[in-house]
């Protein structure tokens, strides 16, 4: 089968009379080649070589008129940047491993060697740059067959492959996820065997991993894969324990596993924002922890939203994400994801929403989003009354929002002024007066400015036994 004319890139024909110049064999090799057949756009082009990969780059890159090519002696490997396409080169290896390490030992080798260590057969398929053979597709493992029947294969044994580098059962399910693949049976099933064997890839690279599968179009399908396979069990324990429903006196709660994976794909629909999606993974998180059964009730899971907020900044720093405002913004959506919600039972106070408002600040949009994944039930028709509920809710922010500009709001009182006025040192009087005015303009009671605000701290001072300086 040839795809000559699928290689129109200047960069292909560069590599080709490079190589030959130098007597040497060339081949575009992995993702490329596979999104190639998928009609998926990818600018990150693998090229191995028979020869040495970074006297190709050297070459290719003369020749295409590039200036900076990176070499990276240790590994053999050099990169280049053209046109906007990450071109990499590396010279043909087999590989091998040892028990305690992902890095392999690494030495010269022949196309077949090269294509047996990648991953998925998928992604072991090349194509030529040779003039004579120019297009055709070096595909020694069925990957095209695979490729059209959307199964993701491992080249050697699975068991192997997976002992050999664990971060490979990660990348198996974020590209069942992203691809919509099926893992075939074997390979699913060495997943689970060598599970354990995660622990020896980085924290940071298994989440590299997560974080695509967050992103893919359907996250529920990887997330269930990881919590099947028992990967989710080596980094995640505590998104595991929400799997589970327990029954009492006819009383049972639903599956927040699964009811997670349902906010995510509903939140994903609707957002690209990781950190965003990453409020719908933890919104319930300490509900296993607050769970409890209360008779004539059922069950509740009383302030998890709280301890749940509290739990974000461990769980961050132990998984390697970011400690700054991403974790700060996945926390704030953690401990008012309830409000929202609660505010569509009832009917809408002015006051809750103003405070609600003021909380959230600039997240208002973001909490409202994930609240409105949050929304799910087998029953049609609270559904339905909820989410018109919700926009009321929705309506009454913009509303309020317009007339009182209470997002981000700072009380038109300083403590400084409150000091100067009543002749006063830092004390709780101070405090206890900003509080007021504060809630006293979330109420409803004062407008947001400064006259209404002065003139209800002379009446707070008053209170207070506060005379203010003449």
């Amino acid at each position: 089968m040839n795809f000559s004319r699928h290689l129109k890139k200047t960069v292909f024909r560069a590599v080709q009379k490079a190589a030959s110049e130098q007597h040497a064999e060339a081949f575009v090799i992995g993702g490329y080649v596979r999104d190639l057949m998928l009609k998926r756009l990818n600018k990150d082009i693998d090229i191995v070589t028979s020869g040495d990969g970074p006297a190709l780059a050297n070459r290719t890159a003369e020749l295409l008129n590039v200036k900076r090519v990176s070499i990276f002696a240790n590994f053999g490997t050099a990169h280049f940047v053209y046109k906007g396409s990450e071109v990499e080169f590396v010279s043909a290896r087999k590989e091998s491993y040892r028990a305690t390490s992902r890095k392999p030992e690494v030495e010269k080798g022949s196309l077949e060697d090269d294509q047996m260590r990648r991953d998925f057969t998928v992604n072991a398929m090349a194509l030529s740059l040779q003039e004579e053979t120019f297009g055709e597709l070096v595909d020694p493992f069925n990957g095209l067959l695979d490729l059209e029947n959307k199964i993701l294969r491992t080249p050697l044994e699975p068991a192997i492959t997976y002992s050999d580098d664990p971060l490979r059962m990660m990348r198996a399910i974020r590209f069942a996820t992203q691809l919509n693949f099926t893992i075939e049976e074997r390979s699913l099933q060495a997943i689970k065997e060598n599970a354990a064997r995660l622990e020896i890839v980085s924290v940071e690279r298994t989440m590299v991993e997560f974080n695509k599968i967050l992103l893919s179009k359907k996250p529920s399908i990887g997330l269930k894969l990881l919590f099947d396979t028992d990967l989710l069990h080596q980094f995640f324990p505590e998104m595991v324990k929400l799997h589970g429903v327990e029954k009492k006196n006819n009383y049972a709660h639903k599956d927040n596993f699964f009811h997670t994976l349902e906010v995510v794909d509903n939140l994903r629909a609707n957002t690209n924002n990781l950190w965003l999606l990453w409020g719908a993974v933890l919104h319930d998180i300490a509900k296993p922890h607050t769970k409890r059964f209360e008779d004539g009730i059922g069950w509740t899971f009383h302030g998890h939203e709280d301890i749940g907020a509290r739990w974000v900044p461990k769980i961050f720093q132990r998984l390697k994400l970011p400690l700054d405002h991403q974790m700060k913004f996945v926390q704030k959506l953690v401990a008012l994801h309830l409000r929202p919600i609660a505010l569509t039972k009832d009917e809408i106070s002015d006051s809750a929403v103003r405070r609600l408002l003021f909380e959230a600040g600039d997240d208002i949009d973001d909490l409202m989003l994930l609240c409105q994944a949050d929304i799910t039930s087998k029953n049609e028709t609270k559904v339905k009354r909820y989410l018109a509920n919700y926009e009321k809710v929705k309506l009454k922010l913009v509303e309020l929002e317009e007339k009182d500009r209470v997002r981000n709001f700072q009380p038109p009182i300083s403590g400084e002024l409150v000091m100067e006025t009543f002749n006063l040192t830092p004390c709780k009087e101070v405090g206890e007066i900003k509080n007021a005015i504060k809630d006293a303009i979330l109420d409803g009671k004062i407008q947001n400015n400064y006259e209404e605000a002065f003139a209800h701290m002379l009446e707070l001072g008053k209170a207070l036994n506060l005379k203010p300086k003449i």
